[in-house]
């Protein structure tokens, strides 16, 4: 399937990913981490695919949740509810435990969501987004992102080159190896070099800082872009409105108190939904648009 949300206005794409990342770095609510870690999971398997996605949530975000889960409670040990003791004499807590699942949880979503953030808002968009408020910090930090996958890339073409001739990291003593690896840091930071000037030259060719350069944009804000900002607008009223109203109140230290779970009131119902509704909106406008497309081959 084919991403549809990708194709929207920029703003669309860069207040939505916003949002998203907001609420689930500063809501430490059980269900909406959930929502946000599931919502995530999938978007990456419409953006990635599922043999991508699944390499990235089962080689990186596992080992990484799992560390997360096991330090936390080991070095922090507040909580009332104590279930063991460590050989140290350390108390290890109930609310120590849960609190690292919810850290876990929150870093593994955010992770997975800067990669659909990365996959989505381009060098291009954000260039275009805040080229004319701050055009120097945009173009460093468009140029950051293009260079770390370049250097990703040549690194192992490299490395690769470097294999063939008999210098391989992973053979020899370890002087061996030092002396491989730093010729490859050699050869990197030259290539780092000559790549740096020959960006520069091209922008000075293009007429970079010159006054009066104008440029252009494929980008138009049209009628579906105003439809899904009203859609986000008012999902994200509802979703404040609830917080507000203490829907996503949670507590971990000294004791464990959740809002919205046992019993789950029509208030916190409607929180959740909104949330959820709004974090899968990309998903569904996907959805949407292929089933649109289905229906018009159908047709012929």
């Amino acid at each position: 399937m084919e991403d549809t949300f990708s194709t929207y206005h920029p703003i669309v794409n860069f207040v939505f990913f916003v949002i998203v990342l907001v609420i689930g770095m500063f809501v430490n609510h059980p269900v909406i981490l959930g929502i946000s870690f599931i919502a995530a999971v999938v978007y990456s398997f419409v953006l990635l695919g599922w043999r991508k996605s699944v390499k990235m949530n089962l080689v990186f975000s596992l080992p990484v949740m799992l560390i997360t889960m096991l330090i936390n409670p080991m070095f922090n040990h507040y909580g009332v509810t104590i279930l063991f003791y460590l050989r140290n004499g350390n108390p290890m807590t109930l609310e120590s435990m849960i609190y690292g699942v919810v850290m876990a949880v929150t870093l593994v979503s955010i992770i997975i969501w800067f990669c659909c953030y990365t996959k989505i808002m381009t060098s291009d968009k954000f260039i275009y987004l805040f080229g004319r408020i701050i055009p120097g910090l945009s173009l460093i930090f468009s140029m950051v992102l293009r260079f770390v996958p370049k250097f990703i890339a040549q690194i192992k073409v490299i490395s690769n080159g470097q294999k063939c001739v008999g210098r391989d990291l992973s053979n020899g003593n370890i002087f061996k190896r030092a002396k491989h690896g730093i010729t490859i840091l050699s050869i990197m930071i030259t290539w780092a070099l000559e790549n740096a000037i020959e960006t520069a030259d091209s922008m000075k060719a293009r007429g970079y800082g010159l006054r009066g350069r104008t440029a252009f944009s494929l980008y138009r804000f049209d009628r579906r872009d105003a439809v899904v900002m009203s859609v986000m607008t008012v999902l994200l009223v509802g979703f404040i409105i609830g917080t507000a109203n203490g829907c996503t109140y949670v507590l971990y230290n000294p004791r464990i108190k959740i809002n919205g779970i046992m019993p789950v009131t029509p208030g916190s119902f409607l929180t959740y939904f909104a949330y959820a509704a709004l974090c899968f909106l990309p998903v569904i406008i996907d959805g949407l648009e292929e089933l649109k497309w289905r229906r018009l081959r159908s047709e012929i």
